[in-house]
């Protein structure tokens, strides 16, 4: 899409907007009517025991899609709760969703020079999403034109102090990222090693176990409603006196899946028992 626009006007005039170009679109003819639809039934059934864990027949999408890409998005970014009204069921609901939130978001702000120029923006955009030629990040598909905050970024840096208040706030603000379908990542080195003493007497716990306390969070709270786990990234400074056991973490809880996996218990990828390790 190419966008051309005047500088910002000075003097407190307001900005005559942009101007949209069409690059794949055809003036009179909606991007809908250029591809054949068909109705397909997406169902995942559990590899095991052959269960159903997830059904939805009839929903709608473009011929040339893959079964791949209609699966991922019938399970994933369908928004409303399966078996009602409210439910989406085809491609054209959930783009429509997206892009005439955004077209409505840019006419309030004065983005477009005309109606005419948002339209142009609406079918532009439509096209090359419904043409898979790009697609936006997981928490916009999510969110935008819900009911819910409208959440749009993929990741969330965040900070936390040597401090119960903090450590209490970074789960608590983690847990809200989690919901809308976002990640977080921060760095928890100003929190003291479980080498050092309290003010207490007592010895700290050290940042690995807030770490630990804090995935388990993040494998509670499904990331956007979803059934996808949350992502999370944890930094630790290389001078920190913990380094040793944050480097050995993920080393020493692939050591209990294979002990529990040898003791008989069901440690494959959405086992029943690999909850049981972070």
């Amino acid at each position: 899409m190419t966008e051309t626009a005047k500088a910002p006007a000075r003097g407190g005039r307001k900005s005559p907007g942009l101007k949209i170009n069409r690059v794949f679109t055809t003036p009179g003819v909606h991007p809908y009517d250029e591809v054949t639809w068909e109705s397909r039934d997406v169902v995942q059934t559990n590899w095991k025991t052959g269960e159903h864990v997830f059904e939805q027949r009839g929903v709608e999408f473009p011929d040339f899609w893959s079964l791949n890409a209609s699966t991922i998005v019938t399970t994933k970014y369908f928004r409303g709760a399966l078996g009602t009204p409210q439910r989406e069921a085809s491609l054209k609901t959930l783009i429509d969703r997206v892009v005439t939130t955004y077209r409505k978001a840019g006419e309030e702000n004065g983005y477009f020079a005309s109606g005419e120029d948002a339209e142009v923006f609406e079918h532009e955009l439509t096209w090359m999403l419904l043409n898979q030629y790009f697609s936006f990040n997981s928490p916009v598909w999510f969110n935008v034109g819900t009911a819910s905050p409208q959440q749009v970024s993929a990741c969330f840096i965040l900070s936390v102090d040597d401090s119960m208040d903090s450590i209490l706030n970074w789960y608590k603000e983690e847990g809200f990222i989690f919901k809308g379908g976002s990640g977080a990542g921060l760095n928890l080195s100003r929190i003291r090693s479980s080498k050092e003493l309290l003010s207490s007497g007592g010895t700290a716990s050290g940042p690995v176990s807030f770490m630990r306390g804090a995935d388990a969070s993040a494998g509670t709270i499904k990331s956007g409603g979803a059934t996808r786990r949350a992502a999370k990234m944890v930094v630790l400074d290389v001078d920190h006196p913990d380094i040793y056991e944050f480097v050995e973490t993920k080393a020493r809880e692939e050591d209990k899946i294979r002990a529990l996996r040898d003791a008989g218990f069901d440690m494959d990828l959405g086992g029943k028992d690999i909850v049981s390790v972070q």
